[in-house]
Parts: structure tokens; C-alpha cells; sequence
């Protein structure tokens, strides 16, 4: 009797268990029924003629042979991924679905506002879009690559910098109104921050600027600790606590611009910006990437191009 088929779906299936380490956890991520993700794994097992994962009521874990087999099969459903479009030279016919996950400050200013010229030019293609502030386990939860605002912990995984964004100060008028418009460091003395600290357990870092007179080759980055009534976990909410006149805000130049301009924040203190805030992306190390997911890493490289610094 011939061992059951299995199909480049239930390699998928299992990838993705193996990297959850949850039938139903995969099985949410996957939007399938659990007895869908079970059987597919079934398939593969039977058709290997070995164990791929542990199973007990409380976790599952990856056998020798699991481990090995996963290893192969993300290179294998890459090799796939391009096999399919070999010949096609259309970008227009790239498929697929691809997960992302991004700061909602990038987000919502940079990435979703010129999203529609990217699906355009690829209509058959599907991104989920996922914003938080928070480190992400990128392999666990299942993002083919996640774009990432200040120092990065890359660690298994590849790095690509795309650039930096140039920083500024920025309070809201009533604010200043209250407190005074600071013109030099020793002014903050009398001012408060709105403090920003997406990770529990991290120490928010104070008031951060560059220091010009630095040793050469030096990190010129330095802080002043400053009190604060305020402390919040996402862009969103850090924005808007600056509008609501909370305290002064650090923030990418480019988030801030068209308030500036629409006189609902004010920039301070433009001679003590922080330094330059790196923006990198972060994918797993594989020997090849779907063209679909190349393609969408490629398009926000060039969002972050020459322009990401101004």
C-alpha cells in the first residue's frame, strides 16, 4: 500500500506548527479548522515514514527528524515560490499573501498611504499588515519580514538597514504656552517629558540629543533624565499625549511634518535633535525569499530611501 500524498499545502501547514509549536495556534494563524492543520501533518508523517513532531496534552516539539525536515522545507516552498514564476516576467502576476509587521507610527504615515500604488502593480497579491511598537517574534508568529524603527536585536535572523530618519522635538502650543519655549539645554529643567517605552522591564531613555563636541568616532548620543507624568507604549498614544499638552516628544521628523505645517505641534529645540532613528528590516535566513515577499521588501527600501533622513 502506497503511503497518502501530501502537497506543498501541507508543508506549509507543518512549517508553520513546527514554528508555533501549536496545532492551534497554526491553525488560527492559518484560518483553518484544527482537524484540517492535524491531518495535513498526518499526511506528511505517513508519507516520510517517520515522526516529525512530539505530541503531549501540554506542548509539541520537533523530533531529529522534524528539525532536519524543516530546515529543508523552508528552502523547499522558496524553490517552489519560484519555480512557479519562473517564466513569468509580469510583475503583475505575483500571487500569494505575505505578513508584515511595522511600527503603527510608520504605518499609518509612510507604508499604508502609498500601499495602493504597490497593490496596483500587483492585484493578485495579499499583505497583512500588522502594527505594533512591540518586539515580535518573527519566526513564532509566522511574518515573512518585519520593519523595525531604532536599534534592532537581530539575532538568527538577517538585518537589511534601509536607512535612517532624522528626528525632531516637538511640543504642542499649549504646552509651551504653559512652560515656556526652551532655547538651550539648562531650559528643560522646568519641562516634562511624555516618556515612551514599548517594551516592559526597558528604563525610558530621557531627553536624547546629539553632542557636537563628542570624541570623534564616539556614540555623541546623550540624556538628560527629565520627570514625567506620562508614560505610553505606541506611537499613537505618544503623539497624541504631545497633542493634548503632556510634555515634549521626540519623534521621526516625518511623522511630524504636516503638524508643524498645520501649527498643531511646534519643533524646539532644533539644535539638540537625537540622532538620526535607523530603520531595518528583519526577515528569517533562508537561502531564498518568495519573489512576492523580495518584491514588497524591495518597495519599502525605496520608501526609506534618500528622503527618509529629511
Amino acid at each position: 500500500m502506497t503511503s497518502p500524498a501530501f502537497s506543498p499545502d501541507d508543508l506549509r501547514v507543518f512549517l508553520r506548527v513546527a514554528a508555533l509549536a501549536s496545532f492551534s495556534e497554526a491553525a488560527r494563524q492559518l484560518d483553518l479548522p484544527r482537524a484540517t492543520v492535524s491531518s495535513a501533518v498526518q499526511r506528511l508523517e505517513a508519507h516520510l515514514g517517520t515522526r516529525l513532531l512530539h505530541r503531549t496534552t501540554r506542548r509539541v516539539q520537533l523530533t531529529p527528524d522534524g528539525q532536519a525536515f524543516a530546515e529543508r522545507g523552508q528552502d523547499v516552498l522558496a524553490d517552489l515560490d519560484e519555480l512557479r514564476t519562473l517564466f513569468q516576467h509580469d510583475p503583475a502576476q505575483l500571487t500569494g499573501r505575505l505578513r508584515v509587521d511595522m511600527p503603527l507610527g510608520v504605518a499609518r504615515g509612510q507604508v499604508l498611504p502609498r500601499l495602493p500604488e504597490f497593490l496596483a502593480r500587483h492585484p493578485a497579491l495579499k499583505i497583512d499588515v500588522c502594527s505594533t511598537d512591540r518586539r515580535v517574534d518573527l519566526v513564532r508568529e509566522g511574518f515573512d519580514c518585519v520593519l523595525r524603527v531604532g536599534p534592532v536585536v537581530a539575532e538568527g535572523l538577517v538585518a537589511r538597514p534601509l536607512g535612517a530618519l532624522a528626528m525632531a522635538n516637538i511640543a504642542s502650543p499649549a504646552y509651551l504656552a504653559r512652560h515656556g519655549v526652551p532655547t538651550g539645554l539648562a531650559d528643560l529643567e522646568r519641562h516634562r517629558l511624555v516618556h515612551y517605552q514599548p517594551n516592559p522591564g526597558v528604563r525610558p531613555a530621557g531627553f536624547e540629543f546629539v553632542d557636537p563636541e563628542g570624541p570623534p568616532g564616539d556614540d555623541r548620543t546623550r540624556s538628560i533624565a527629565m520627570p514625567g507624568a506620562v508614560t505610553v507604549n505606541n506611537s499613537e498614544g505618544y503623539m497624541a499625549a504631545c497633542e493634548a499638552g503632556l510634555g515634549i516628544v521626540q519623534i521621526p521628523r516625518a511623522r511630524a511634518r504636516e503638524r508643524i505645517a498645520a501649527g498643531t505641534v511646534v519643533e524646539i529645540l532644533p539644535d539638540h535633535r537625537p540622532a538620526p532613528m535607523p530603520v531595518t528590516l528583519l526577515y528569517a535566513h533562508r537561502r531564498h525569499q518568495p519573489r512576492r515577499v523580495r518584491s514588497f521588501m524591495d518597495w519599502l527600501a525605496g520608501l526609506f530611501g534618500p528622503d527618509a533622513a529629511s
